[in-house]
């Protein structure tokens, strides 16, 4: 039987230059320990380019692979493509809108990935209707409800199976939060195509006060923001049947 596969992941690192000298500790301790590190973005604090270089610099040397998507600190600015450049420029594989397949002692770890973004929950959600700029809103979520199914579509065949956002699929990891903004910390159409390809195990960040483990039907759903972790990264093991906290 093949060993399971090991993650280490988290959101919503912030990386900045007060926290660069504990990031870089924090990486360099799980560099080797784990197959790949995923990040499920708010990599930077406020989407500065400087600060993705920071964060550039703490993955360059590493040995293990690292996946990430952004979120929405990381738009702040209006520097994406810049702030992309630079992390893909230093190992990092960005896999906003796609997906990345490696392959680990024979077996292929599949990380669909997405942002995600706003549009609420049950009894909260918002519509395909009224004004332009809601509607805009609405099609955003529709672009990353449609990019996540093609991520899922892609890795279907890989052994193990993994849902990388940034915002919140569920409103079960929201618990802790004000019922007033979870409209705002992600939407359950990103729950759609979960459950049409079925992932091991979904990963997401944003939501600092939210809870730790949740679900979508039966399948596990963690909420890694550092804040939610009290740690910098949190470690599963993926063994082909399922997921587990290592």
């Amino acid at each position: 039987m093949a060993r399971p596969i090991r993650i280490a992941a988290a959101g919503d690192v912030h990386c900045d230059e007060l926290n660069r000298r504990q990031l870089g500790e924090a990486f360099a301790r799980a560099d080797g320990q784990v197959d790949a590190i995923l990040l499920a973005g708010d990599l930077t604090t406020y989407g500065e380019v400087e600060q993705a270089e920071l964060l550039a610099e703490i993955c360059r040397p590493l040995a293990t692979p690292v996946y990430a998507v952004l979120g929405n600190h990381d738009w702040h600015c209006k520097e994406v493509e810049q702030l992309t450049a630079a992390l893909s420029g230093a190992g990092v594989e960005m896999v906003d809108r796609g997906h990345a397949v490696a392959e680990v002692d024979g077996a292929r770890l599949g990380i669909a990935g997405a942002k995600g973004f706003v549009g609420g929950f049950p009894d909260s959600q918002l519509p395909d209707f009224g004004e332009p700029l809601l509607r805009q809103v609405y099609a955003e979520t529709s672009a990353e409800v449609e990019a996540l199914s093609a991520g899922l579509e892609a890795i279907a065949a890989c052994e193990h199976r993994v849902a990388l956002l940034h915002y919140a699929p569920t409103l079960t990891t929201l618990e802790g939060e004000p019922r007033g903004i979870w409209a705002f910390l992600g939407s359950d159409r990103l729950a759609a195509p979960i459950l049409e390809h079925r992932p091991h195990v979904v990963l997401h960040g944003h939501a600092h006060a939210g809870a730790f483990q949740g679900a979508i039907g039966d399948i596990p759903v963690y909420n890694v923001a550092v804040p939610v972790l009290g740690s910098d990264f949190f470690v599963f093991e993926l063994d082909g049947s399922g997921v587990r906290p290592a």
